[in-house]
């Protein structure tokens, strides 16, 4: 095979552990080239001593990758691009990397949102953009230092809608080698608006109240207040004809039942620590701009982002 050229974009807690078991799988495979792009004191730290990923999936813990820059302008014509950072930085980060996409090159997203596709194409326009959604349990526990807890980090991806022919088979090939969970679809969106529903609801309602995810799940009028967000996402699923379960609201409910009852949300942790930079607008921002482009109601949406707005 051709020799395949990985760019991988932020070292938190996803970027770390998928960017940890790539970097680890090819290290002497003459095949592959990894390299990661870090910001300040990430990109000294690794750039001396390698990346560690603190997991039982992993005896040994340190992983370097072929290079390592923290200038996007460094960045080489890449065959895969794998964009890792927070959603606030989503819009920076495809503006820097904009003309470094080829035809040729495809990239993925690795995080959340019901919106990540139309926010990535809005900038990017060439190559083959991969629609997925994440699931890992891992965080920064030093900078340079990746802990990972739970299951096996799974990514569930489908085809791009404009480039539908292109071939995603080494990709997959190269998670599953590295020991990362990856599933195909033909459709990734109903797996993206899936979880969506679950994140979307019980982040906004826990970040509201300061209330766990066990406690939004059996308090009534925190169950209500999730129930009526989620209703409206379910509108706007409908709108767009993404094909959701009937009962999504009931299973979206029963999810949450199978987190400890007093696991907290990300948005909760930081709305209620003041973070300016937190999901609210990956949320809520997404679900009230959909309604403003499909013609839906979210009333309890928009009252719950002026809410949350208010604490922080």
């Amino acid at each position: 095979m051709n020799s395949k050229k990985i760019t991988l974009i932020g070292l938190g807690g996803v970027g770390g552990y998928f960017g940890f078991k790539i970097a680890q799988l090819i290290e002497d495979n003459p095949n592959y080239k990894i390299t990661f792009v870090a910001r300040n004191e990430t990109y000294e730290i690794v750039k001396k001593n390698g990346l560690t990923l603190l997991s039982s999936e992993h005896t040994q813990s340190v992983a370097k990758p072929n290079n390592i820059i923290n200038n996007f302008d460094e960045i080489e014509e890449s065959d895969l691009i794998l964009i890792c950072v927070k959603e606030y930085d989503l819009e920076n980060v495809c503006n820097q990397i904009k003309d470094k996409i080829t035809k040729n090159t495809t990239v993925m997203a690795l995080m959340n949102g019901a919106d990540i596709y139309e926010r990535v194409r809005h900038i990017i326009k060439n190559g083959t953009f991969l629609p997925s959604c994440v699931y890992v349990a891992s965080h920064i526990k030093e900078k340079g230092i990746v802990e990972h807890t739970g299951n096996t980090g799974k990514i569930i991806i489908g085809k791009d809608p404009v480039n539908q022919e292109t071939d995603t088979k080494w990709i997959i090939d190269l998670f599953k080698n590295s020991g990362a969970d990856i599933t195909f679809k033909q459709n990734s969106f109903v797996d993206i608006w899936t979880k969506f529903f679950f994140i979307a609801s019980f982040g906004l309602v826990s970040a509201r109240y300061n209330k766990s995810i066990g406690q939004v799940g059996e308090e009534g009028f925190l169950k209500q207040r999730a129930t009526q967000i989620m209703e409206e996402i379910q509108l706007i699923t409908t709108k767009i004809k993404i094909d959701l379960p009937a009962d999504i609201i009931s299973k979206t409910f029963e999810k949450g039942l199978s987190f400890p009852y007093a696991t907290p949300t990300s948005l909760q942790l930081d709305v209620n620590s003041k973070k300016k930079n937190n999901e609210l607008e990956l949320f809520a921002g997404a679900i009230i701009n959909y309604g403003k482009q499909l013609g839906v109601k979210t009333e309890e949406t928009i009252k719950i982002y002026k809410e949350i707005n208010q604490i922080i």
